[in-house]
């Protein structure tokens, strides 16, 4: 496999205060890292980094290029999921038609991802005025919607609607031996079935590089029961919004769960132990 992202002695500072503190760093096409660590880490410096946002010491390589120096070439094959969405005031349509042209992609297949991802799109309305979901299911729709070696996203399913993190993880499949990729989260947990290998950092250092288990796909979907000992308005609610449906008992509800998404699924469940009778997941023929 060939080395798309190379780091040796990344150092970035702000005001004396050290943020990257000599980060040594290789990822290959068809790695799927998670970048984790708790708020001040350097996660995101990172990543402002890799996209020749910032400047630097020490050296670093994006698909063998200077990202300061050829900053343009590498945004042109790099795709990005921000966590915040910019404060976009143009339309929709404008939006896409600048970013298309930037990565010399079509516009009409990203408005294709974006139909994957359930958004239907207003050319005429204003990013800003988008719900969170739809700006990140845009945005997703940007970065997916071309060809790229690298894809790097700040807790890029965190506004997504069940459904739409499915497609999102169908889609990622698809790109998993082409391109390396590196998402980023705060907690582990949230992005485990997504990746074979975990970068943690710590106060700008690296203090974890592991490779985990890989043998998930990330297209894999579970059927799953649950069953509960009494009705509960709460539980109907959450587990509806999952598309989950009540079968003729009452206190049976039934749906699928994307893979990827089981622990996080689970983690929903486990607020409402008081009144689970019983939790079957299976895989889908």
């Amino acid at each position: 496999m060939s080395i798309v992202i190379s780091s040796s002695g990344l150092k970035k500072s702000f005001r004396r205060i050290d943020v990257l503190r000599g980060l040594d760093i290789e990822l290959e096409r068809g790695d799927r890292v998670a970048l984790v660590g708790s708020n001040g880490a350097g996660k995101t410096t990172l990543f402002r980094c890799l996209l020749g946002e910032y400047c630097y010491e020490g050296n670093l390589s994006v698909l063998g290029m200077e990202p300061r120096r050829q900053r343009a070439k590498i945004l042109s094959s790099v795709g990005f999921v921000p966590q915040l969405p910019p404060p976009l005031k143009m339309p929709v349509k404008t939006l896409i038609d600048f970013a298309s042209s930037i990565c010399n992609s079509s516009p009409e297949k990203m408005a294709e991802v974006a139909g994957q991802l359930g958004l239907s799109l207003i050319g005429d309305r204003q990013f800003y005025r988008l719900s969170g979901g739809q700006k990140q299911k845009l945005l997703i729709s940007i970065a997916l919607g071309r060809d790229c070696a690298v894809l790097i996203m700040d807790e890029p399913a965190a506004n997504l609607d069940p459904e739409a993190r499915r497609v999102f993880f169908q889609l990622l499949e698809h790109r998993q031996h082409e391109a390396a990729m590196i998402i980023s989260s705060h907690r582990l947990s949230d992005v485990a079935s997504l990746v074979n290998r975990v970068l943690e950092l710590d106060s700008g250092m690296v203090v974890l590089d592991d490779r985990v288990n890989d043998a998930i796909e990330l297209s894999h979907t579970l059927a799953c029961d649950v069953e509960i000992i009494r009705a509960d308005d709460a539980f109907a609610q959450s587990v509806t919004h999952w598309g989950f449906e009540n079968m003729n008992s009452g206190k049976v509800w039934r749906g699928d769960v994307a893979g990827p998404d089981r622990l996080r699924f689970l983690g929903m469940l486990s607020r409402y132990a008081a009144i689970l009778g019983n939790v079957s997941m299976r895989d889908k023929d």
